[in-house]
């Protein structure tokens, strides 16, 4: 197979500088042969057929407690990091469009507490593909190995992208040295890995043309804090991972369970801006988002506003970052320090011997 592939450019400030980090775009040259088709005179095959992209009944639930819940991160093994650029650290808030540009991100967090396997809004999902509505996917490295068929399925799609939301949705804030790298290389492991299963597959994706794994970059560039919560030290510790730290400007408030599809839709309506990053969540604490997303989409298409992933928006603006992170205004998100210790007794108390 002969493919090109192009670093996104991402403006800051009055020029224009590549960085590898940002969105990696791979178009097919040419058709191509799989190394296993060819030694065996055999065309690859779909990956899965049409009925298992959909959701399914009951793919929702929040499983606490569970045997599958305990599982241990993949083992650690050398990773080389390009650090990011020190004009490009800090909390990516939102991205300043050229004028006249109407671009939004809409970004889905699927985060998994350490004692738990949450669940998988197949609705959410089915919804975006019918549109055509691109958007980016913050996975927990959790989440991707209790999930691997659907994390594969969103990895290898052409409308989504994923990024790093740590192995198991801890408050960074709290951790420091080992402990807080492995939660953010647990994340970048667990992708590695399902990917690789996905390519000695050898399958096409769904568009049936391309191998599946190759529309998954090898490695992730996109980071969210859990919580909407960080310090200075994880922040660097995030930079020094090579990933780009990306918050929201937009949150939709869909993990109360008293916010109504009406409402959230009012919310993100009225608040949403040119180069906006809207928070939503699509592993079971997505509350009424299913309804909402039509009501929200419908209005924002009418405006004239178009849906990118994360990478796309930075590839043609400038991020607005921040040296600190929070949810709606500053300090928002230090009541989660107190929350965060909490989930570690009770993560102890849970936690069986492996």
């Amino acid at each position: 197979m002969v493919a090109s592939c192009r670093a996104a450019s991402v403006n800051i400030g009055a020029g224009v500088r590549k960085f590898a980090l940002a969105a990696i775009v791979c178009a097919s040259a040419s058709g191509f042969i799989s190394p296993a088709g060819a030694e065996q005179g055999t065309s690859p095959k779909a990956c899965w057929a049409e009925g298992a992209l959909s959701g399914q009944p009951g793919e929702d639930r929040i499983e606490k407690n569970v045997p599958q819940a305990f599982i241990p991160p993949p083992k650690s093994r050398p990773i080389e990091f390009t650090p990011i650029p020190h004009e490009l650290r800090g909390s990516i808030r939102r991205v300043k469009l050229p004028a006249g540009m109407k671009l939004i991100a809409i970004t889905f967090d699927l985060c998994e507490q350490p004692y738990e396997v949450a669940g998988y809004q197949g609705d959410i999902v089915d919804y975006l593909r019918r549109e055509g509505i691109k958007a980016t996917f913050f996975a927990g490295g959790k989440w991707m190995l209790t999930h691997r068929l659907r994390t594969q399925q969103l990895m290898s799609d052409p409308l989504f992208e994923l990024g790093n939301h740590t192995w198991e949705h801890r408050n960074l804030r709290l951790l420091s040295g080992p402990a807080l790298h492995s939660e953010i290389e647990g994340a970048q492991l667990a992708y590695e890995q399902v990917r690789r299963q996905l390519e000695a597959k050898q399958c096409f994706g769904r568009d049936n043309s391309t191998l599946a794994h190759e529309r998954a970059p090898k490695s992730l560039n996109l980071f969210r804090f859990p919580f909407g919560a960080c310090d200075t030290r994880s922040l660097e510790a995030v930079a020094e991972s090579g990933l780009l730290a990306v918050q929201w400007d937009i949150s939709s408030g869909d993990p109360w369970s008293g916010q109504s599809a009406q409402r959230m839709a009012r919310a993100v309506i009225s608040g949403v801006h040119p180069g906006s990053i809207v928070l939503f969540h699509a592993n079971g604490r997505g509350w009424h988002t299913g309804r909402a997303l039509p009501i929200i989409v419908g209005e924002l298409r009418a405006q004239g506003y178009q849906f990118v992933t994360v990478s796309e928006l930075l590839s043609v603006g400038a991020p607005v970052r921040t040296p600190i992170c929070y949810d709606s205004k500053p300090g928002d998100t230090d009541h989660y320090d107190q929350w965060g210790r909490r989930l570690k007794i009770i993560f102890r108390r849970a936690k069986p011997n492996f």
